[in-house]
């Protein structure tokens, strides 16, 4: 079997029952891996575990079952390894902008000069477009701001894997637009390797290079793996000028919507949690049609037909 950079074999989280009831089983059998380099989104609703894979990969919470192996090593706790960007800044508030990340880069490097350690650190903050704003307090800065001192600090202790949990989600489209053009580029010039939750289909395609699709909870699973196909060098000005963003695009939304409650908690005929299918809509025909690739779809019980989802961030 081949080895990917990061291994995640046979994940699950369970919560005890209240009361005698059956433990909760939040999500089961996730089986997938990253290559070194690659960038991977993870696509769901709410209440199927992503935040809590994140966590388990970034060594804060453990799993009921299941193994996970960075770089032929198990994971079994926090490391400076894995660099984690939060929905929130996570800042302290007492630093500065350079001295929040200043903290991270002495705890990497604990035996560098206090030169190496600003020198190193402003140059982060340089790439995030935060040069002028070093001396400031969080207190003094905008969110966006914020959130662009939390990606450097992750950056600056070259983890060899960056974890973000929806780090954009609570922007404004102008300010998650800028900072996803940030992110892109560091990552390119960098060959950084990325694990990150969002709920935006059109983020997950502007900056992935695959991802994965989770059913809904309890139960969830990685349903499909979707390659995105298209150049690696796109840029939010260019992207939807290309017919593949509008396949790679409409084969999300339709999981979203129609498909992602088929899989929870079912047996599908055909469908091997420990190998989800890899998708590749990007590549169909001509015009603009997704090209599906057809997958066994569970009987509901009964006639009582599940109601579709809601999709967050779906529309242009």
């Amino acid at each position: 079997m081949t080895q990917h950079f990061l291994q995640v074999e046979g994940l699950a989280k369970r919560f005890p029952g209240a009361r005698g009831k059956d433990d909760l089983t939040v999500f089961e059998n996730i089986h997938f891996g990253i290559e070194k380099g690659e960038f991977a989104c993870i696509i769901g609703h709410s209440g199927c575990g992503k935040t809590t894979i994140l966590n388990v990969l970034a060594g804060l919470d453990q799993a009921s079952d299941g193994v996970v192996i960075m770089d032929g090593k198990e994971i079994s706790g926090p490391s400076l390894d894995r660099g984690v960007v939060f929905q929130g800044h996570a800042l302290l508030p007492w630093l500065s902008t350079l001295k929040n990340v200043e903290f991270g880069v002495r705890s990497r490097w604990p035996g560098w000069s206090a030169k190496e350690v600003e020198a190193h650190s402003t140059r982060y903050l340089e790439m995030v477009g935060l040069g002028q704003a070093l001396h400031k307090k969080p207190s003094e800065l905008s969110g966006g701001m914020k959130q662009r001192v939390g990606i450097a600090r992750a950056f600056a202790i070259q983890p060899k894997m960056l974890l973000l949990d929806e780090p954009f989600g609570a922007l404004d489209a102008l300010t998650r637009g800028t900072i996803q053009d940030e992110l892109l580029s560091i990552v390119q010039a960098t060959h950084q390797t990325v694990f990150m939750i969002t709920h935006d289909v059109d983020e997950a395609i502007l900056l992935a290079d695959k991802i994965l699709l989770m059913s809904n909870g309890p139960y969830a699973r990685i349903a499909e793996i979707v390659e995105v196909t298209m150049p690696r060098d796109r840029t939010r000005s260019t992207i939807h000028h290309d017919p593949q963003y509008y396949r790679i695009r409409n084969h999300l939304v339709d999981f979203l919507v129609n498909r992602s409650a088929d899989y929870a908690g079912a047996s599908l005929e055909g469908h091997d949690p420990r190998h989800p299918p890899v998708v590749r809509p990007g590549l169909g025909g001509g015009g603009q049609v997704a090209q599906v690739v057809e997958l066994p779809r569970p009987a509901h019980q009964g006639d009582k037909l599940s109601p579709k989802p809601s999709v967050s961030h779906a529309s242009l």
